[in-house]
């Protein structure tokens, strides 16, 4: 680089990094929370649903039971539209980290975006889902809300969609002799 040139840093590939690392990591929370839905004397995750019973004696402990959430058809697409968005999300980080380490970063760009987008419609599709089959099939007499672990699913679904539109903005455009 001689005196008269000027090389400008545009960091929007490594915030896109670590946008699809950040996803990455909430996802795998979000699948193995334990707190998806809870209420009074239940709570469910993706894969199973617990319910306390009463203690018949003022001296005994509550008891949770527990049973596989993966036996009705919604429960399941749901857990395997997460499980997709998430291998997505992996395969995105990474293409993203090995062509950043080996210097090919504009060659798979696309193909990362390509991923994340994908994953974004998986996640957002399960999520969607998610609520609206609980709520129609299953009758609490409480109140019940979507726990943290479905916050975390809506948070890895919002990252990347964030490093999806980073790795989609074109920068080397602007890296010219005006700069």
């Amino acid at each position: 680089m001689s005196v008269n040139e000027v090389h400008v840093l545009r960091p929007f590939k490594l915030i896109a990094l670590l946008c699809v690392f950040l996803a990455l990591c909430l996802d795998v929370v979000a699948l193995l929370s334990p707190a998806w839905i809870t209420a009074d004397h239940f709570s469910q995750s993706l894969w199973e649903s617990c319910t306390q019973s009463e203690p018949r004696h003022p001296e005994e402990e509550a008891v949770w039971t527990c049973f596989s959430t993966l036996t009705s058809d919604w429960q399941f697409a749901t857990l395997a539209l997460l499980l997709a968005g998430a291998v997505g999300t992996l395969v995105a980080f990474l293409v993203a980290l090995i062509s950043h380490c080996r210097g090919t970063h504009r060659k798979h760009y696309r193909t990362v975006a390509v991923f994340l987008f994908t994953a974004v419609v998986l996640q957002a599709c399960a999520l969607v889902l998610y609520p609206i089959k609980f709520i129609d099939g299953t009758v609490l007499q409480t109140y019940h809300e979507f726990n943290w672990g479905y916050g975390l699913g809506w948070g890895a679904t919002i990252f990347m969609l964030g490093g999806g539109i980073l790795f989609c903005l074109r920068t080397d455009i602007y890296e010219d002799a005006m700069y």
